[in-house]
């Protein structure tokens, strides 16, 4: 129940002293919630003076008011309000937020974390290591992520701190791998997925013990694990591919040949891509496309060319796999999807390997649309932001004209027959 009677609070509430509570309140809010200092209200309405007046008990003329705090409080407790002035604001609105003590208790917070870090690396085997002073810099100085409360990041530096001591320790000399280490740490397989924290403080530590870059793509990253024996997964992620034959004499390649001449498509893992030399006839010319569909069609037909899916934006197996490759001295053909993403996409890929577009001009774009509305075949409407294709200026203008996305399947029969 409210402690002011009932016609105190109504009158205290009414408008005539709304801009004061609001002006009080921010700034106890502002000063430990002590009543002390004082604040001034300018361009006071009649009202305003009116209710000024009654409350500080003396009359008031001007069009300014200067208020002191502790006047105010005195006041307040020694009239019909009986209370002082935090207990009326708070009988007014919400509770005051102290955002003095707040501040406070966020630096002890603070303090307390990284603290924590330096008890857990003097306890352990990595005391006293170059490293580990520019690691905690580092730490400190990029803080810890919005969001985890300090409890969560003390837990989570003390684990960084066993794992490291674990990989770090020079007579080891297994290999684990990422999800076992992150289980036997964190109690989850998935403590060290990429993206996590824990894996990001994990992976400077181990960069800055072999003095090198943090890694900022997926490949890099698993090589930084193998550095320290870690074995990330390498089996779920593939790149789809048909009619690859490298020269290579051990079963993977030999496979990939077996494969190839029974007109197989092939699923590669970035574990493959780690033991294969895919090492091709110098000048072989790969075939991309974007879509499975081509693939699986160029299959059917046995065709002879190799080809290489992107299954959609290129993940990291396959540009692993379009490395490899292009190290191989291979050069590359693109086709995909004529829509924005798609041609966004051939950017990406025509940029980096300096391949050559595949039935991806203006003049295709167009004689595909002409054929598809005379075969009666439902247009699809060409969403989003248009997007300027590198090897040729004249297609997003071709493409914002007809307003017709044409996905690869649209001009399949050609794409097989070139690949025959």
């Amino acid at each position: 129940m409210s402690g002011l009677p009932t016609a105190t609070h109504d009158w205290l509430a009414g408008p005539g002293l709304a801009r004061l509570w609001d002006a009080v309140r921010k700034r106890l809010e502002g000063n430990g919630v002590h009543p002390t200092g004082s604040l001034r209200l300018t361009t006071v309405s009649a009202q305003e003076r009116n209710d000024l007046s009654l409350l500080l008990g003396k009359p008031l003329t001007g069009p300014a008011v200067t208020v002191r705090l502790d006047a105010l409080d005195e006041r307040l407790r020694t009239s019909a309000a009986g209370l002082g002035l935090r207990e009326v604001l708070e009988e007014l609105g919400p509770p005051l937020n102290d955002r003095r003590a707040a501040r406070d208790d966020s630096a002890a917070q603070r303090r307390h974390v990284w603290s924590s870090l330096a008890s857990s690396l003097d306890a352990s085997p990595l005391a006293g290591q170059r490293w580990t002073q520019q690691w905690t810099e580092v730490l400190r100085r990029t803080g810890v992520p919005r969001g985890v409360i300090p409890e969560a990041a003390v837990r989570t530096l003390q684990q960084a701190v066993q794992i490291l001591t674990v990989l770090l320790d020079p007579e080891r000399t297994s290999t684990r791998g990422r999800g076992e280490l992150a289980a036997t740490a964190t109690g989850s397989a998935h403590g060290l997925d990429d993206g996590t924290w824990l894996a990001r403080i994990v992976q400077r530590g181990i960069a800055l013990t072999h003095d090198v870059e943090l890694p900022s793509n997926a490949a890099d990253r698993r090589a930084l694990w193998r550095l320290v024996s870690v074995t990330p997964d390498e089996v779920s992620s593939t790149v789809l591919t048909y009619g690859l034959r490298p020269t290579g004499d051990s079963w993977r390649e030999s496979a990939l040949r077996e494969r190839a001449a029974h007109h197989a498509e092939t699923h590669l893992t970035p574990r493959d891509l780690l033991d294969m030399r895919l090492q091709l006839l110098a000048g072989t010319v790969i075939h991309i496309c974007e879509n499975p569909r081509v693939l699986e069609a160029a299959a059917d037909a046995a065709c002879a060319k190799p080809l290489v899916c992107t299954s959609g934006s290129a993940a990291t197996v396959v540009l692993t796999l379009f490395d490899a490759l292009a190290s191989a001295g291979c050069s590359f053909v693109y086709h995909g999807d004529f829509d924005w993403p798609g041609i966004a996409l051939a950017n990406r890929i025509i940029r980096r390997y300096e391949a050559q577009p595949w039935r991806m001009g203006a003049e295709d774009y167009e004689r595909l649309a002409a054929d598809s509305q005379a075969e009666g075949v439902p247009q699809l409407v060409l969403d989003g932001t248009p997007v300027d294709a590198d090897w040729d200026p004249s297609l997003a203008s071709a493409m914002t004209a007809l307003g017709v996305a044409l996905h690869e399947e649209a001009t399949l029969d050609l794409l097989v027959r070139d690949l025959t």
